[in-house]
């Protein structure tokens, strides 16, 4: 089996790897190994590099055999994060991503070295964890037990041109449309249950650079083939 380390930003990344990714990767070979920055009980969040370098620089130097990756928000990335103040409001989202993981890898290669780097996947999810929920709003309403948001959520979608596009100011991002229609909404809890429903398929279906990751992350095991 191949092991692939997952650093997540919080609890609902965590929870939604091991609750919609761990099974079906297994089928691929590979064991996804979800975990939050810092010590154990850690709720995650505060991804300065100087925190996320020795978690990456510990798995990759510790096991040469295993890969390692991140999970975590454009959004809330630190102004000083790698490649963060290079990205223009106005560029694609791709390009933002690009140009963060571009620069992240170049920022760990100093300190890790480019042979351990090989087994490196950056990740950056535009723009926001919650962004991924409206790739279906009708089960995501569904999963959050809140039908009658339905068309609130799928008003939300139809003004951008894919889920991973919902804007990511502070008054916009995914998760504050959410809290301004659900003033108790519970990230961990109600975002996991509502991923849930959504499903796997409609997440990649509607979620290029999402995607793309998973992608990356299979091919690991077609390359030991």
């Amino acid at each position: 089996m191949i092991r692939v380390h997952i650093i997540c930003e919080g609890q609902s990344e965590e929870a939604f790897v091991k609750e919609l990714l761990v099974e079906p990767f297994l089928q691929h070979g590979i064991v996804l190994l979800p975990a939050l920055i810092g010590k154990p009980g850690h709720k995650g969040g505060n991804f300065k590099f100087e925190r996320l370098l020795p978690e990456i620089k510990n798995r990759l130097l510790s096991d040469g055999e295993c890969y390692c990756t991140t999970f975590f928000d454009f959004y809330g990335l630190p102004a000083n994060f790698p490649g963060k103040a290079e990205t223009n409001p106005n560029d694609p989202i791709e390009t933002k991503s690009q140009t963060v993981n571009d620069a992240l890898i170049a920022k760990l290669t100093e300190n890790i070295g480019q042979n351990a780097m090989r087994r490196f996947i950056p990740f950056i999810q535009m723009y926001e964890f919650e962004g991924l929920l409206f790739s279906d709003p009708v089960k995501m309403a569904s999963g959050m037990d809140r039908q009658d948001l339905t068309v609130n959520f799928q008003q939300i979608a139809n003004d951008f041109e894919s889920p991973e596009h919902i804007n990511n100011s502070p008054q916009t991002a995914p998760s504050k449309r959410i809290l301004e229609l659900i003033s108790g909404y519970e990230k961990p809890l109600m975002g996991a249950l509502a991923a849930l429903e959504v499903g796997l398929d409609s997440m990649r279906e509607s979620c290029t650079l999402f995607n793309q990751w998973l992608v990356e992350i299979e091919n690991v095991a077609e390359g030991a083939n």
